[in-house]
């Protein structure tokens, strides 16, 4: 819908602006946050290894599953509706987290606060695309993203902060705080607007997703416990298979499918998914894992902690921004692909530092990362729409924004599957493996970085014999995560640099940008 008077008076649509930007802010706050009170919380209210990883997982997996569902409500009843609803939902979790005194409800309510998110973020977006236009229309979404990039920047340092002097109910409440501000701009000043020719909501498609996504994370999660091949994993495992046929059966029967599958037929759009993944593999892992080593294993405090992490998260602030520059310069796909190598470095290098537990020594290597991670991170939201036709570019934001942030929680549960397995081989290095409920929590607890639980669960193996074990399976995993991220350089290489078929893409993404 046109919108004349946005070039005449853009100073009365900022209010919009903020109310959004102050959402988007609290989103990844909340993600990072919760990865630096999970340890206190441990210490708090105790729990399972498996129960606290649910605080931080139950987040990423339910917002990644309902952010589709979320734009197509949106749409339908309105946009205004659904970004209010988000917002508040959001905030009145937030307020009874910081109240609560049982992990379980913790962990049931920030599955429900990704779901808070995923509507706050559909209907904020789309709010944004309907009073903005043209290049304002692009100034608007980049001020987005970069309040994505002060969430991700400060989110550590902030919830280290407030640990330290409030303790870790303070982290939740502030969010609140945050929320109830952008819901007091946005109920006066945003206009409810809906899509006319919206087909309604997928809801088996969205079941079907939303069940295959949450067993899938399940039986990742329940590998370090259970093992790989129990019959709970297996059996959950084969569901998913059994769910994702039946989602791909239903997809291509539906006129208006959640999830448009003829999409991955353009061989470059394969290559833009590849981009979120490899950045939750490089990155955004390391967001809940290396708070986790400063605290439990190296002994830092909260602050201290969040100190430490602004190292890999400050480049985000500017790297994106500076990303579209080199475009004139070089192609997208290149800058990219550029970004990921040297992510990969940086990972290769931060592994050593991690072996030696040479905390200040993992200081440059993480700013390498961050660098890396900020080029294809700048770049790869306008990649998702331009690598299909402009008629697709809808279908194509919402599977990438689905990609991005369910990635994120598969990956979550990959690597968390992956360090405990290499933290029970170096333990059957030290000790005979007795398959015990003592010796399998000390994996679980010591690939969480909880040092002092694993050490009270093996009483005959020293504090410093379990920290070299998390340290040689923290490097081996990162020296892994190095390798995923090389693969994907070649798959994103491959995919937006090498000349295609005009049929294969819209745009080619490996001419520099005039």
């Amino acid at each position: 819908m046109s919108n004349p008077s946005i070039a005449a008076a853009p100073a009365s649509k900022m209010p919009v602006l903020v109310a959004v930007c102050l959402a988007g802010i609290i989103l990844p706050l909340s993600f990072v946050s919760g990865s630096i009170a999970t340890p206190v919380i441990s210490r708090e209210l105790g729990g399972s290894a498996q129960a606290l990883s649910w605080i931080t997982n139950a987040f990423m997996l339910s917002f990644g599953c309902f952010l589709m569902a979320a734009g197509s409500l949106a749409d339908e009843v309105g946009r205004k509706k659904v970004f209010i609803s988000g917002v508040s939902l959001f905030a009145l979790l937030s307020g009874l987290i910081g109240f609560s005194s049982s992990l379980l409800w913790i962990d049931v309510m920030r599955a429900l606060q990704g779901v808070a998110a995923a509507a706050a973020l559909a209907g904020g977006s789309a709010s944004l695309a309907q009073e903005f236009e043209g290049r304002a229309q692009m100034r608007a979404f980049s001020m987005l993203g970069s309040s994505f990039g002060i969430g991700l920047a400060f989110g550590p340092f902030l919830a280290g902060l407030l640990i330290a002097h409030f303790g870790w109910r303070a982290v939740f409440l502030s969010s609140m705080v945050i929320a109830l501000l952008s819901l007091s701009i946005g109920v006066s000043r945003l206009r409810e607007s809906k899509n006319p020719d919206a087909a309604g909501i997928d809801w088996p498609g969205t079941v079907l997703f939303t069940a295959m996504l949450a067993l899938l994370t399940w039986a990742l999660m329940a590998i370090p416990a259970q093992g790989a091949d129990s019959a709970l994993v297996l059996s959950l495992l084969a569901a998913t298979v059994v769910l994702l046929v039946l989602f791909v059966g239903v997809e291509k029967r539906l006129k208006h499918p959640m999830l448009d599958l003829s999409l991955f037929r353009y061989a470059r759009f394969i290559g833009v998914q590849a981009l979120p993944l490899a950045t939750a593999f490089a990155f955004v892992v390391l967001l809940v894992l290396l708070p986790m080593q400063f605290i439990g294993v190296a002994g830092m405090t909260e602050q201290q902690a969040g100190l430490m992490m602004m190292a890999l998260s400050l480049p985000m602030l500017f790297v994106p921004m500076f990303a579209p520059l080199l475009t004139h310069w070089i192609s997208a796909g290149l800058v990219c692909t550029l970004g990921l190598l040297i992510s990969a470095v940086g990972l290769g290098w931060l592994s050593q530092a991690i072996l030696h537990q040479n905390m200040l020594g993992a200081l440059v290597p993480m700013v390498v990362i961050g660098v890396g991670i900020g080029l294809p991170w700048g770049l790869m939201d306008g990649l998702s729409i331009s690598v299909v036709p402009k008629e697709r570019a809808g279908m194509a934001t919402g599977i990438f924004s689905t990609t991005r942030v369910a990635g994120e929680g598969i990956a979550l549960a990959i690597v968390g599957a992956m360090l405990a397995g290499f933290v029970g081989h170096g333990l059957q290095k030290i000790v005979p493996v007795t398959h015990s409920a003592s010796e399998s929590q000390a994996i679980q607890r010591l690939a969480t970085g909880d040092l002092y639980q694993a050490s009270l669960a093996l009483p005959n193996v020293s504090a410093s014999q379990l920290t070299l074990i998390y340290a040689d399976a923290f490097h081996q995993l990162l020296l892994w995560l190095a390798a995923i991220t090389l693969v994907s350089a070649v798959i994103v290489y491959a995919a937006l640099c090498l000349r295609k078929s005009p049929a294969t893409a819209s745009e080619p993404l490996c001419e520099t940008d005039q």
